[in-house]
């Protein structure tokens, strides 16, 4: 009875029809429904962005991993995990639009049974290009443009208040421990915009592109000796149970490096920049971090 109710739903679905829009997504062109009512989204980045625009969002997976965006949720029906969708859970909603993107793209196929898929995966080089391009979408699909322009500039303001913070003040190197391991990013990486977007030098160029970094050690971080370290504690992202950061960098190697003995190793709230990245709130609020890191103390 209850395949045969889902496949009812399916049908219903697939049966409807709507005025579309034509937006750039991570796999090209694609026609969507225009102002989609039910939407479920799958990816933290997209549902920050689409937050942030004012629009209602009715199916979110748990967990989210961002506190921020509990209250701009609220009410979302849960509809599985960012890897697992809740099939049965997305049928009986008959969503207008589900949107997928980095951890869920997997997904888009079976998705695309119960209601129209773009996937709005941000990754790679162009990161801040990306996530414009993502909010201009988002306008267009919501018929959000003007809040959609505002966003827009709000994140160019941003981008230019922390370039001009970080000019002159050194090189960096990002860091992502997990548990009691590291690894490094350079600007080819999914962190790396904070060095291309903000023209901060890095400390080692070439490091690789790997989705998690080179792995490195603390003669490296010694060697290497940045004038900053910023630092994405992965287990404090996903809530995970392990040595945290600032206990994996408490060794002499790291204290003698030039950015430990002037304070500048700066912990950054990990889950905007490993869970959302490229949502707009998200890049925001790291480059709000930066910002306050960068500024001299004048106290």
């Amino acid at each position: 009875m209850r395949t045969l109710l889902i496949a009812g739903l399916l049908a219903c679905a697939t049966a409807a029809s709507a005025d579309t829009v034509s937006v750039e997504t991570a796999t090209g062109t694609a026609e969507v429904p225009a102002s989609p009512e039910t939407v479920a989204v799958f990816d933290v980045a997209a549902i920050d962005t689409i937050s942030a625009l004012g629009q209602p969002i009715a199916g979110v997976p748990q967990p989210l991993y961002m506190d921020r965006l509990e209250a701009a949720t609220e009410g979302a029906e849960p509809v599985g995990t960012l890897f697992e969708p809740d099939f049965e859970t997305l049928a009986v909603m008959q969503p207008d639009l589900i949107v997928v993107g980095g951890r869920s793209s997997a997904q888009a196929e079976a998705l695309g049974q119960i209601a129209p898929v773009i996937d709005m995966t941000i990754w790679g080089d162009g990161m801040v290009e990306q996530a414009k391009a993502r909010i201009d979408a988002y306008g267009e699909i919501f018929g959000r443009q003007d809040a959609a322009t505002e966003l827009s500039a709000a994140l160019d303001d941003k981008l230019a208040e922390a370039r001009e913070t970080v000019a002159g003040k050194g090189n960096a190197l990002i860091l992502l421990t997990n548990g009691g391991k590291i690894s490094a990013f350079g600007a080819d990486s999914r962190f790396g915009w904070l060095h291309g977007a903000l023209d901060l030098p890095e400390a080692h160029p070439g490091l690789s592109s790997e989705s998690h970094g080179q792995a490195v050690s603390f003669e490296f971080l010694a060697e290497t000796d940045p004038d900053w370290l910023l630092v994405i504690d992965r287990g404090a992202a996903i809530g995970a149970e392990g040595e945290a950061a600032a206990a994996t960098l408490d060794n002499p190697l790291v204290a003698r490096t030039k950015a430990a003995q002037q304070g500048h190793i700066v912990y950054l709230d990990a889950a905007p920049l490993y869970i959302a990245g490229g949502g707009a709130g998200a890049m925001m609020h790291t480059l709000d971090e930066i910002v306050a890191a960068f500024t001299p103390d004048e106290g």
